[in-house]
């Protein structure tokens, strides 16, 4: 029995993917059409590929589906409930940074702060009789994050499209969302919270708490480590 990796089926991630893993001589290589997503591996014996998108993986992981996979912090932490006790962090790959962070309208030039944003929402609520409405995707780690700032009387609302464009179309008064360079922030008139960021994300190689219950596994898992000088 393998050791199956996850790997993102697409873009940029699975091409700097493959190309962090060639470096340390195992090539993963896309089979077949780009509508399949079937994968080979190549430089260690015992290891198959799975081709998944970055948001599935760590579900798969912590069903034990695949043994190791590639995908970013972020999704790890969102998704799985005490996520330290279900994967565990191999490495960091050094790309696909990007910061979760908490924006609001530029507008709101006396709001740079958590404890603006707590003022402001202290106010709202005062005046409208509802709560600041936040849109994220990424209800737990922003929740954690509020709470530790000491934000009170907000709400959060799912964004499952441009959560940056929720502003505008009046379904929220801020948001909290990834990003890189922080222009499509700035397009759509918002500006990041003067704060450290929800959190700091990249791509990781994570792997699953139960890996390698086999001796063939353990094996395997070992080969490939070796491989990665982890």
């Amino acid at each position: 029995m393998s050791i199956k990796l996850g790997v993102p089926s697409k873009g940029r991630l699975m091409e700097k993917t493959f190309d962090w893993f060639a470096a340390r001589g195992v090539r993963l290589s896309r089979t077949g059409s780009e509508r399949e997503y079937a994968g080979a591996v190549d430089g260690v014996e015992g290891v198959s590929l799975v081709l998944l998108s970055a948001s599935e993986i760590p579900r798969e992981l912590a069903r034990g589906r695949i043994h190791l996979g590639v995908t970013g912090s972020d999704l790890v932490r969102e998704t799985l409930v005490q996520w330290d006790q279900t994967v565990e962090e191999l490495a960091e790959l050094g790309f696909g940074h990007a910061d979760l962070v908490v924006a609001v309208p530029q507008a709101w030039v006396d709001v740079d702060t958590l404890d603006d944003l707590d003022a402001v929402a202290a106010a709202f609520r005062a005046r409208h009789g509802q709560r600041l409405r936040i849109a994220t995707k990424y209800h737990r780690l922003v929740r954690d994050y509020l709470r530790r700032g000491g934000v009170a009387d907000y709400r959060l609302v799912d964004s499952q499209g441009a959560t940056e464009g929720t502003i505008a179309n009046l379904t929220a008064e801020a948001i909290a969302d990834i990003t890189s360079t922080g222009e499509t922030l700035r397009a759509n008139h918002l500006k990041v919270l003067d704060e450290e960021p929800v959190l700091r994300s990249q791509a990781t190689l994570f792997r699953a708490r139960g890996a390698g219950r086999s001796d063939a596994e353990r094996d395997a898992l070992q080969r490939l480590v070796e491989m990665l000088d982890l």
